[in-house]
């Protein structure tokens, strides 16, 4: 037996209607946002996210499937969809047709990371950019958009922790404070803090390392180096998520894991989740479109990890799934009537009623079984009297009621 590869899972039928609620809740709340779908290609050239994450991330270095195709290209399965949602803007020159771009997406992603539960090297995002406003209100609407998301399928408890990562320039002035106090205590690091001060430095600020957190303790804050519009803009983002009821923690060591955010970052957890508590989080973009060939352009966004929101729909007692079970089966009491029972399902099925019947050629008692099995909500039953009489005989499934229906006019009968 041919099993699937380590860290990717099947979503079978029985959990995705989960699946389907969530992703078509997520569709109803992006477009009450005004923001339009945008999909790109699973899989980009290499450059596009070696360029646009940074050649010193882990998800560059480590966690990226890259191969060489047979055109001699090297090729990479997305493992993010900011970069290649820029590509596709810059390429498609979307900001030309509009000056302000609300979009989001919805699909599957890819790295090379020890699976666990909720961490899959196949995974799930939805996500949500901004692009076009270098005002705090497109970062306040962002949040507003994930609380909204959170909400509309039932996360009600998380915590949300922001921080402001600054210009380019107040940046680049803590970087180096930062790396001078590494630098004084590098003997004391972990070996992968020893190597990000090196590449990354502001990943240290990431580790999990007891130690290194210890350290980080002295280390400078991110927030004592922002210049006049860097603190004022956040400032004004943290004021109108207060004003919007939204609850936050301030979090100077948050610093997300690639290289083209600035100025506002922000995470989402929940206790649901144990040790990996994050779900999902984003922030400010504002030179990534310029690196792509795109004229100056400030952005902002974020992403969702859809196994992770699963997970704590499930934790919580939360979930809820689409109604995809047949709302008709139709019993068909001798073979030699299926024809009927086809014209009677071809025409339940142009009124929006889902309807099934028998491929088995099965016994009433059995097809009555399936039906029950399947969830229908009604049963329909062709049989030689129905066909003689121009009726249908109807049973509610949950009732047990049963009654008579013309065959004229049963797709017009309401089956809800």
């Amino acid at each position: 037996m041919i099993q699937a590869v380590r860290g990717t899972k099947d979503i079978l039928p029985d959990t995705i209607g989960y699946w389907d609620f969530v992703e078509s809740t997520f569709r109803k709340v992006s477009h009450l946002f005004g923001y339009k779908e945008l999909r790109t290609p699973i899989f980009e050239k290499t450059e596009v996210f070696s360029r646009g994450i940074g050649d010193a991330t882990d998800i560059v270095n480590k966690e990226m499937y890259t191969f060489t195709d047979k055109g001699d290209e090297s090729l990479t399965l997305r493992p993010e969809m900011t970069a290649a949602l820029v590509r596709s803007v810059v390429q498609n020159s979307l900001l030309r047709e509009s000056p302000l771009l609300r979009l989001w997406y919805f699909g599957p992603f890819f790295r090379f990371e020890r699976p666990q539960k909720g961490r899959l090297r196949q995974f799930h995002q939805y996500g949500a950019e901004c692009l076009g406003s270098a005002n705090p209100e497109a970062d306040a609407e962002m949040i507003l958009l994930a609380d909204s998301l959170f909400k509309s399928v039932g996360i009600s408890e998380y915590n949300l922790f922001i921080n402001s990562l600054g210009s380019n320039e107040s940046r680049k002035k803590y970087i180096d404070e930062l790396v001078y106090y590494l630098k004084s205590v590098k003997d004391k690091l972990s070996e992968e803090s020893k190597n990000r001060l090196e590449t990354n430095p502001l990943r240290i600020l990431d580790s999990k390392n007891e130690n290194d957190l210890t350290l980080l303790q002295e280390a400078p804050v991110i927030l004592d180096f922002l210049d006049d519009g860097s603190r004022n803009h956040f400032e004004d983002v943290k004021r109108l998520i207060a004003e919007a009821g939204i609850d936050y923690t301030l979090n100077p060591r948050l610093v997300r894991g690639l290289d083209y955010y600035n100025h506002t970052v922000f995470e989402f957890q929940s206790s649901a989740l144990g040790a990996q508590d994050s779900f999902g989080g984003g922030g400010r973009y504002n030179n990534l479109i310029e690196q792509f060939g795109g004229t100056p352009t400030s952005a902002v966004g974020f992403a969702l990890g859809i196994e992770r929101i699963l997970l704590i729909l499930e934790r919580t007692d939360k979930l809820q799934e689409s109604d995809s079970s047949p709302q008709v089966y139709i019993v068909t009491a001798n073979p030699e009537l299926i024809s009927h029972s086809i014209s009677i399902a071809g025409k339940m099925r142009s009124k929006n009623i889902r309807t099934v019947m028998d491929l088995q050629k099965r016994s009433i008692k059995s097809q009555m079984k399936e039906a029950n099995k399947v969830g229908a909500k009604y049963v329909v039953i062709v049989g030689e009297d129905e066909i003689s009489e121009g009726t249908l005989t109807v049973k509610n499934m949950q009732t047990s009621e049963q009654f008579k229906q013309p065959i004229t006019s049963i797709e017009n009968f309401n089956f809800e």
